[in-house]
Protein backbone atom coordinates (compact mmCIF):
# COMPACT_ATOMS: atom_id res chain seq x y z
CA UNK A 1 0.00 0.00 0.00
CA UNK A 2 1.45 3.29 -0.73
CA UNK A 3 0.13 6.92 0.20
CA UNK A 4 1.01 10.36 -0.54
CA UNK A 5 0.56 12.42 2.33
CA UNK A 6 0.06 15.98 2.12
CA UNK A 7 0.59 18.59 4.68
CA UNK A 8 -2.04 20.60 6.09
CA UNK A 9 -2.12 24.06 4.20
CA UNK A 10 -0.78 26.13 6.62
CA UNK A 11 2.85 24.47 6.96
CA UNK A 12 3.13 25.03 3.43
CA UNK A 13 3.43 29.17 3.83
CA UNK A 14 5.94 28.51 6.89
CA UNK A 15 9.71 29.72 6.35
CA UNK A 16 12.07 26.95 4.38
CA UNK A 17 13.40 25.86 7.81
CA UNK A 18 10.47 25.86 9.84
CA UNK A 19 8.65 23.89 6.87
CA UNK A 20 11.37 21.05 6.79
CA UNK A 21 11.39 21.42 10.67
CA UNK A 22 7.69 20.58 10.61
CA UNK A 23 7.58 17.77 8.21
CA UNK A 24 10.84 16.25 9.46
CA UNK A 25 8.64 16.05 12.74
CA UNK A 26 5.50 14.69 10.92
CA UNK A 27 7.69 12.10 9.31
CA UNK A 28 8.74 10.83 12.71
CA UNK A 29 5.59 10.91 14.30
CA UNK A 30 3.79 8.55 11.21
CA UNK A 31 6.39 5.90 11.57
CA UNK A 32 5.93 6.27 15.53
CA UNK A 33 1.87 5.21 15.55
CA UNK A 34 2.45 2.81 12.80
CA UNK A 35 5.35 0.62 14.66
CA UNK A 36 2.92 -1.56 16.10
CA UNK A 37 1.73 -2.06 12.66
CA UNK A 38 4.43 -1.94 10.40
CA UNK A 39 7.30 -1.78 12.28
CA UNK A 40 9.14 -1.13 8.41
CA UNK A 41 6.68 1.59 7.33
CA UNK A 42 8.94 3.71 4.64
CA UNK A 43 8.06 7.46 5.01
CA UNK A 44 10.19 9.69 2.49
CA UNK A 45 9.88 13.34 1.34
CA UNK A 46 11.15 16.42 3.41
CA UNK A 47 9.07 19.47 1.21
CA UNK A 48 5.35 19.40 1.06
CA UNK A 49 4.24 16.29 0.15
CA UNK A 50 5.44 12.66 2.08
CA UNK A 51 5.58 8.88 -0.24
CA UNK A 52 4.76 6.13 2.63
CA UNK A 53 4.66 3.14 1.69
CA UNK A 54 3.32 -0.32 4.25
CA UNK A 55 4.12 -3.63 3.75
CA UNK A 56 0.62 -4.39 4.87
CA UNK A 57 -1.57 -6.74 3.04
CA UNK A 58 -4.29 -7.92 5.45
CA UNK A 59 -7.23 -5.34 4.75
CA UNK A 60 -8.05 -5.01 8.61
CA UNK A 61 -4.50 -3.70 9.48
CA UNK A 62 -4.39 -1.47 6.53
CA UNK A 63 -7.54 0.16 7.06
CA UNK A 64 -6.49 0.60 11.42
CA UNK A 65 -3.39 2.48 9.70
CA UNK A 66 -5.42 4.73 7.68
CA UNK A 67 -7.73 5.49 10.44
CA UNK A 68 -4.83 6.81 12.54
CA UNK A 69 -2.93 8.78 9.75
CA UNK A 70 -6.91 10.47 9.40
CA UNK A 71 -6.71 11.33 13.00
CA UNK A 72 -2.50 12.95 13.19
CA UNK A 73 -1.86 15.95 13.64
CA UNK A 74 -0.32 17.97 10.82
CA UNK A 75 -2.01 16.01 7.98
CA UNK A 76 -4.84 17.91 5.62
CA UNK A 77 -5.60 14.81 3.67
CA UNK A 78 -3.65 12.09 2.03
CA UNK A 79 -4.13 9.77 -1.09
CA UNK A 80 -4.35 6.33 -1.50
CA UNK A 81 -2.32 5.68 -5.24
CA UNK A 82 -0.81 3.08 -7.19
CA UNK A 83 2.80 3.53 -9.05
CA UNK A 84 3.84 3.11 -12.21
CA UNK A 85 6.87 4.53 -14.22
CA UNK A 86 5.17 7.41 -16.52
CA UNK A 87 4.59 6.40 -20.19
CA UNK A 88 2.63 7.41 -23.36
CA UNK A 89 -0.59 8.80 -23.22
CA UNK A 90 -2.04 5.13 -23.78
CA UNK A 91 -0.15 4.40 -21.37
CA UNK A 92 -1.63 6.06 -18.56
CA UNK A 93 -5.33 5.01 -20.30
CA UNK A 94 -5.11 1.33 -19.71
CA UNK A 95 -3.57 2.40 -16.08
CA UNK A 96 -6.84 4.61 -15.23
CA UNK A 97 -8.99 2.07 -16.91
CA UNK A 98 -7.25 -1.07 -14.79
CA UNK A 99 -8.16 0.99 -12.08
CA UNK A 100 -11.73 2.66 -13.15
CA UNK A 101 -12.88 1.12 -15.82
CA UNK A 102 -15.39 -1.12 -14.36
CA UNK A 103 -16.92 1.84 -12.50
CA UNK A 104 -17.23 4.18 -15.75
CA UNK A 105 -20.19 2.13 -17.65
CA UNK A 106 -23.01 4.63 -18.62
CA UNK A 107 -21.99 6.95 -15.93
CA UNK A 108 -20.76 10.70 -16.33
CA UNK A 109 -17.11 11.06 -15.31
CA UNK A 110 -14.30 13.61 -14.98
CA UNK A 111 -10.37 13.01 -15.44
CA UNK A 112 -8.64 15.43 -12.98
CA UNK A 113 -4.84 15.36 -13.17
CA UNK A 114 -1.95 17.24 -11.20
CA UNK A 115 1.51 17.05 -12.47
CA UNK A 116 5.24 18.13 -11.37
CA UNK A 117 7.86 18.39 -13.01
CA UNK A 118 8.97 19.27 -16.47
CA UNK A 119 7.08 17.62 -19.58
CA UNK A 120 6.19 18.52 -22.90
CA UNK A 121 2.46 18.22 -22.22
CA UNK A 122 -0.25 20.15 -20.05
CA UNK A 123 -2.24 18.43 -17.15
CA UNK A 124 -5.00 19.86 -19.98
CA UNK A 125 -3.66 17.86 -22.54
CA UNK A 126 -3.57 14.57 -20.53
CA UNK A 127 -6.88 14.89 -19.35
CA UNK A 128 -9.03 15.25 -22.66
CA UNK A 129 -6.59 12.40 -24.22
CA UNK A 130 -7.71 9.90 -21.19
CA UNK A 131 -11.01 11.71 -20.89
CA UNK A 132 -11.85 10.85 -24.62
CA UNK A 133 -10.23 7.44 -24.50
CA UNK A 134 -11.71 6.12 -20.97
CA UNK A 135 -15.43 7.20 -22.60
CA UNK A 136 -15.02 5.21 -25.64
CA UNK A 137 -13.64 1.88 -24.32
CA UNK A 138 -15.71 1.48 -20.70
CA UNK A 139 -18.93 2.91 -22.39
CA UNK A 140 -19.52 6.08 -19.95
CA UNK A 141 -22.48 8.01 -20.50
CA UNK A 142 -20.30 11.47 -21.36
CA UNK A 143 -17.79 13.64 -19.40
CA UNK A 144 -19.30 16.21 -16.80
CA UNK A 145 -16.61 18.70 -15.44
CA UNK A 146 -19.06 20.17 -12.77
CA UNK A 147 -21.32 17.05 -11.45
CA UNK A 148 -19.30 14.11 -12.57
CA UNK A 149 -20.29 10.45 -11.13
CA UNK A 150 -16.74 9.34 -10.86
CA UNK A 151 -13.65 11.11 -10.92
CA UNK A 152 -10.88 9.18 -12.46
CA UNK A 153 -7.95 11.38 -10.39
CA UNK A 154 -3.46 10.84 -11.31
CA UNK A 155 -1.07 12.68 -10.21
CA UNK A 156 2.24 12.63 -12.60
CA UNK A 157 5.32 13.46 -10.87
CA UNK A 158 8.20 13.62 -13.25
CA UNK A 159 8.64 10.80 -14.62
CA UNK A 160 6.49 8.47 -12.19
CA UNK A 161 2.72 8.10 -12.92
CA UNK A 162 0.13 7.85 -9.35
CA UNK A 163 -3.18 6.33 -10.23
CA UNK A 164 -5.40 7.65 -6.95
CA UNK A 165 -7.52 4.86 -5.37
CA UNK A 166 -9.42 7.29 -2.60
CA UNK A 167 -8.96 10.29 -0.68
CA UNK A 168 -9.38 10.59 2.76
CA UNK A 169 -9.03 14.09 4.79
CA UNK A 170 -7.50 14.29 8.33
CA UNK A 171 -7.78 16.81 11.02
CA UNK A 172 -5.30 19.31 10.02
CA UNK A 173 -2.78 21.55 12.69
CA UNK A 174 0.91 20.72 13.35
CA UNK A 175 2.32 18.09 14.15
CA UNK A 176 2.82 16.91 17.74
CA UNK A 177 6.13 18.18 19.00
CA UNK A 178 6.47 20.55 16.69
CA UNK A 179 5.40 23.29 19.49
CA UNK A 180 5.66 23.75 23.05
CA UNK A 181 3.82 21.76 25.64
CA UNK A 182 0.62 22.56 27.40
CA UNK A 183 -0.97 21.21 30.58
CA UNK A 184 -4.70 20.87 30.23
CA UNK A 185 -7.32 20.51 33.29
CA UNK A 186 -9.39 18.06 32.80
CA UNK A 187 -12.63 17.29 34.58
CA UNK A 188 -13.95 14.40 32.71
CA UNK A 189 -16.70 16.49 31.00
CA UNK A 190 -17.22 17.45 27.59
CA UNK A 191 -15.64 21.05 27.48
CA UNK A 192 -12.10 20.29 28.70
CA UNK A 193 -12.12 17.33 26.28
CA UNK A 194 -12.65 19.01 22.87
CA UNK A 195 -10.49 22.19 24.76
CA UNK A 196 -7.66 19.30 24.54
CA UNK A 197 -8.70 17.68 20.97
CA UNK A 198 -8.47 21.33 19.69
CA UNK A 199 -4.92 21.90 21.53
CA UNK A 200 -3.96 18.48 20.31
CA UNK A 201 -4.64 19.37 16.72
CA UNK A 202 -2.97 22.84 16.82
CA UNK A 203 0.23 20.01 17.38
CA UNK A 204 0.63 21.40 20.89
CA UNK A 205 2.00 17.83 23.24
CA UNK A 206 -0.62 18.17 25.38
CA UNK A 207 0.09 16.21 28.92
CA UNK A 208 -3.85 15.73 31.67
CA UNK A 209 -4.00 17.26 34.74
CA UNK A 210 -7.19 15.94 36.66
CA UNK A 211 -8.27 17.75 40.45
CA UNK A 212 -9.88 14.54 42.06
CA UNK A 213 -13.62 15.60 43.86
CA UNK A 214 -15.08 12.26 43.84
CA UNK A 215 -12.88 9.50 44.28
CA UNK A 216 -11.39 6.10 42.39
CA UNK A 217 -14.52 5.86 40.38
CA UNK A 218 -14.28 9.44 39.14
CA UNK A 219 -10.51 9.56 38.44
CA UNK A 220 -10.61 6.39 36.36
CA UNK A 221 -13.38 7.77 33.98
CA UNK A 222 -11.09 10.81 33.44
CA UNK A 223 -8.21 8.67 32.27
CA UNK A 224 -10.30 6.34 30.12
CA UNK A 225 -11.23 9.62 28.87
CA UNK A 226 -7.51 10.75 28.57
CA UNK A 227 -6.48 7.58 27.17
CA UNK A 228 -8.82 7.93 24.54
CA UNK A 229 -7.52 11.07 23.51
CA UNK A 230 -4.06 9.86 23.74
CA UNK A 231 -4.60 6.83 21.58
CA UNK A 232 -6.95 8.79 18.92
CA UNK A 233 -4.96 12.16 18.40
CA UNK A 234 -1.17 11.55 20.30
CA UNK A 235 0.19 8.36 20.61
CA UNK A 236 2.85 9.53 18.49
CA UNK A 237 4.46 10.93 22.15
CA UNK A 238 4.70 9.72 25.73
CA UNK A 239 2.27 12.43 27.81
CA UNK A 240 1.63 12.44 31.37
CA UNK A 241 -1.88 12.08 33.71
CA UNK A 242 -1.83 13.68 36.90
CA UNK A 243 -4.13 13.56 39.46
CA UNK A 244 -4.26 15.85 42.55
CA UNK A 245 -6.41 15.55 45.23
CA UNK A 246 -8.39 18.20 45.71
CA UNK A 247 -11.09 16.53 48.60
CA UNK A 248 -9.37 18.58 51.39
CA UNK A 249 -9.31 21.73 49.76
CA UNK A 250 -12.99 21.58 48.58
CA UNK A 251 -13.98 21.02 51.66
CA UNK A 252 -12.00 24.18 53.46
CA UNK A 253 -13.74 25.91 50.93
CA UNK A 254 -17.03 24.85 51.76
CA UNK A 255 -16.34 25.58 55.26
CA UNK A 256 -14.86 29.10 54.67
CA UNK A 257 -16.35 30.48 51.35
CA UNK A 258 -19.48 32.06 51.18
CA UNK A 259 -21.60 29.91 48.20
CA UNK A 260 -21.52 32.77 45.83
CA UNK A 261 -18.30 32.88 45.65
CA UNK A 262 -17.19 29.12 45.67
CA UNK A 263 -16.82 28.46 42.33
CA UNK A 264 -14.22 31.62 42.01
CA UNK A 265 -12.24 30.33 44.62
CA UNK A 266 -12.36 26.66 43.57
CA UNK A 267 -11.07 27.23 40.21
CA UNK A 268 -8.30 30.04 41.77
CA UNK A 269 -7.10 26.93 43.88
CA UNK A 270 -7.15 24.59 41.01
CA UNK A 271 -5.25 27.12 38.61
CA UNK A 272 -2.79 27.85 41.68
CA UNK A 273 -1.55 23.99 41.45
CA UNK A 274 -1.65 23.41 38.17
CA UNK A 275 0.65 26.55 37.79
CA UNK A 276 3.23 25.16 40.44
CA UNK A 277 2.99 21.32 38.27
CA UNK A 278 3.47 23.29 35.39
CA UNK A 279 6.79 25.03 36.52
CA UNK A 280 8.18 22.37 37.75
CA UNK A 281 7.83 20.44 34.67
CA UNK A 282 8.60 23.03 32.62
CA UNK A 283 5.41 23.16 30.73
CA UNK A 284 4.72 26.55 29.12
CA UNK A 285 0.70 27.17 29.40
CA UNK A 286 -2.30 25.64 30.92
CA UNK A 287 -5.54 24.69 28.95
CA UNK A 288 -9.10 25.02 30.33
CA UNK A 289 -12.67 24.46 28.55
CA UNK A 290 -14.26 27.81 29.73
CA UNK A 291 -16.49 28.97 27.26
CA UNK A 292 -17.32 32.94 27.77
CA UNK A 293 -20.53 33.18 30.24
CA UNK A 294 -21.47 29.47 30.33
CA UNK A 295 -21.61 29.72 33.92
CA UNK A 296 -21.55 32.27 36.12
CA UNK A 297 -17.65 31.72 37.29
CA UNK A 298 -17.28 32.66 33.50
CA UNK A 299 -17.81 35.69 33.04
CA UNK A 300 -15.47 38.20 32.14
CA UNK A 301 -15.15 39.66 35.84
CA UNK A 302 -14.76 36.13 37.14
CA UNK A 303 -12.39 34.77 34.59
CA UNK A 304 -9.83 37.95 35.12
CA UNK A 305 -10.32 37.68 39.00
CA UNK A 306 -9.39 33.67 38.04
CA UNK A 307 -5.99 34.34 35.93
CA UNK A 308 -4.88 36.88 38.43
CA UNK A 309 -3.96 33.99 40.77
CA UNK A 310 -0.94 32.59 38.44
CA UNK A 311 1.70 34.35 35.93
CA UNK A 312 1.81 31.33 33.92
CA UNK A 313 -0.62 31.72 30.01
CA UNK A 314 -4.26 30.08 30.40
CA UNK A 315 -5.35 29.61 26.47
CA UNK A 316 -9.23 28.47 26.38
CA UNK A 317 -9.42 27.10 23.00
CA UNK A 318 -13.84 27.27 23.56
CA UNK A 319 -14.07 30.89 24.44
CA UNK A 320 -16.29 31.86 22.04
CA UNK A 321 -17.86 28.51 21.41
CA UNK A 322 -21.48 26.32 22.39
CA UNK A 323 -22.27 22.97 23.60
CA UNK A 324 -23.51 22.55 19.91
Amino acid sequence: MKLIVKVFAEITIKSRPVRKQFIRQLSKNLRSIARDLDPNLKVEGVWDNLQVESTLTDPAAQAALLERFSNTPGIGSFLEVHEYPLGDFDDIVEKCREHYGHLLADKQFVVRCKRAGKHEFTSIDVERYVGSRLRQLCGAAGINLKAPEVSVRMEIRHDRLFVISQEIHGIGGYPLGSVEQTLVLMSGGFDSTVAAYEIMRRGLLTHFCFFNLGGRAHELGVMEVANFLWQKFGRSHRVLFLSVPFEEVLGEILQKVDNSQMGVILKRMMLRAASRLAEGLSIEALVTGEAISQVSSQTLTNLSVIDSVTDTLVLRPLIAAHKQ
